[in-house]
């Protein structure tokens, strides 16, 4: 196997070195956040470190990068307090993906795709339309990360929104039925398409 100890993994050239990393954790959650601004500007962005943080409450977790530079999202999400998480889909990869492009504030990465906005039940930030999982967040709190100066910003869901045939009985998401996909580093798509299951474990 090939090895990469600290001291090399530092002097490593930058491209590869995020790329690199960033696929060293495995297959990361797809999902696209939507905020609106307190001007009414939409907004629509590629996430993939959005994480389970609780059941009860139900709570969400997700890194903001260093600020150093103007974030969207997070700056509409600290303003506005509310946000949609949306799932990556097989039929919008490459529109999704474009969302990492950095246009300005007053630029809808709506306008510059095919991702169509949809709005529901007061929720004054835009869902992603037919994406198959949807959910509506009210930010909590944000806990600054000093080691690279990233944010953890935590919201709590208020609305849950799962298209019927992926929902089974006992409360799974089937997120193969949906064409769900994975991200694999920065860049790479995957879309799982079967599930092994096991029963809850107990010592034998």
């Amino acid at each position: 196997m090939i090895k990469h100890s600290t001291n090399n993994i530092k002097e490593l050239e930058h491209l590869y070195k995020i790329n690199l990393i960033n696929s060293a954790t495995g297959y990361k959650s797809a999902n696209l956040i939507g905020t609106k601004s307190v001007k009414g500007q939409e907004n629509i962005a590629v996430f993939s470190s959005v994480i389970h943080l609780g059941s009860n409450p139900a709570l969400l977790g997700f890194i903001c990068r260093p600020t150093t530079v103007p974030r969207h999202t997070y700056k509409n999400i600290i303003e506005t307090k509310t946000y949609t998480i949306n799932h990556i889909h097989q039929d919008i990869l490459e529109d999704a993906h474009h969302t990492s492009a950095k246009y300005p504030e007053d630029v809808s990465e709506f306008t510059k795709t095919k991702l169509i906005p949809e709005y529901k039940d007061n929720c004054t930030a835009p869902f992603l339309k037919d994406a198959p999982v949807q959910l509506q967040l009210k930010f909590i709190e944000e806990l600054p990360i000093a080691a690279n100066d990233t944010i953890l910003v935590i919201g709590e869901i208020i609305n849950l929104y799962v298209k019927e045939n992926l929902l089974q009985q006992d409360g799974l998401i089937d997120l193969a039925k949906g064409n769900v996909a994975a991200i694999n580093g920065l860049d790479t798509y995957a879309v799982p398409k079967t599930n092994t299951r096991f029963e809850y474990q107990r010592p034998k």
